[in-house]
């Protein structure tokens, strides 16, 4: 339970960080935002790390141990590096999208990288079991009545998150190659580094920032920085260990459900009966992707 309660909660805040995000914009450009809660994340999590490792030791594990769970430090640095520029790409894209749609969109359109990354590892040679196909087909279903006008046109807003869900699907796979090579913590703390200076460049480039209005932001960019990339990380690690993974991964995906009820508590963004039965579908694709391969 106390496991189950802290996915919760990491869920909430991932949910409630959409709200920050569209929020920040008020004040700041989308590549100004991300650079610096980027950069936030990562001096956040420094102390996790020391925290982390004297955990260890008071637990009796040897400095040896310590070191071989840390890894290779080419292997972490390059790990980082790799994640924190799909990182970069996925966020910005994200946070271009929020500029033209709802917080509660962005949430569900986002969470489709838990149907598409089982489609992506079709290219890595790996199985796919006909659920996820019948996922897919759900969740495109759902996209339609979610996303779709009239016109029968994709809003520029939700295509932007739709192509944003596909990179962090890449962010995923990236993320499981090297995961079991070298310490998560480290290589998150590095992967947000890198993505806090991948995205400080059109930032000074594009943006031209004043550190007035950086200040004026510092609520919502405080919150994407520490508690969703600090904060809400630490949760996620604490929480798994030892939990059931199909359990972790259908409580963490409430991410979806919390950012249209951060949407509409927050910021008043109502989801008309059409959006709602897209996110319905969506939120079921979700789950039945996440369940077991048996019964």
């Amino acid at each position: 339970m106390k496991n189950n309660i802290l996915l919760l909660l990491t869920a909430l805040i991932w949910g409630c960080a959409f709200v920050a995000q569209s929020v920040g914009m008020d004040y700041v450009g989308p590549f100004t935002f991300n650079a610096v809660r980027c950069l936030i994340g990562s001096v956040v999590l420094l102390p996790v790390i020391g925290l982390m490792d004297r955990w260890k030791k008071k637990s009796g594990v040897s400095e040896a141990q310590i070191r071989k769970e840390r890894g290779d430090t080419k292997t972490l640095v390059t790990g980082g590096i790799c994640c924190g520029v799909v990182l970069a790409v996925a966020s910005s894209l994200q946070q271009f999208g929020i500029l033209f749609t709802t917080v509660g969109k962005a949430g569900f359109i986002t969470a489709m990288y838990i149907v598409l990354v089982p489609i992506l590892g079709i290219f890595l040679g790996r199985k796919i079991r006909p659920l996820i196909l019948l996922c897919v087909v759900i969740a495109v279903t759902g996209l339609y009545f979610l996303c779709m006008t009239e016109k029968l046109s994709l809003g520029i807003g939700d295509l932007f998150v739709l192509i944003c869900a596909l990179v962090f699907s890449i962010h995923i796979l990236v993320i499981d190659h090297f995961s079991p090579l070298v310490d998560g913590v480290r290589m998150s703390a590095i992967q947000f580094l890198t993505a806090g200076v991948v995205c400080g460049v059109p930032m000074l480039l594009f943006e031209r920032p004043q550190i007035m209005d950086i200040l004026a932001a510092w609520m919502p960019v405080a919150y994407a920085g520490v508690m969703s990339c600090g904060v809400a990380y630490t949760l996620q690690i604490l929480g798994q260990k030892n939990a059931d993974p199909t359990v972790a991964s259908l409580l963490l995906s409430l991410e979806s459900v919390f950012s249209v009820l951060a949407g509409w508590v927050i910021l008043g963004q109502r989801l008309s009966g059409k959006e709602l039965f897209g996110c319905g579908l969506m939120f079921l694709a979700i789950v039945l992707a996440q369940m077991p391969q048996k019964k």
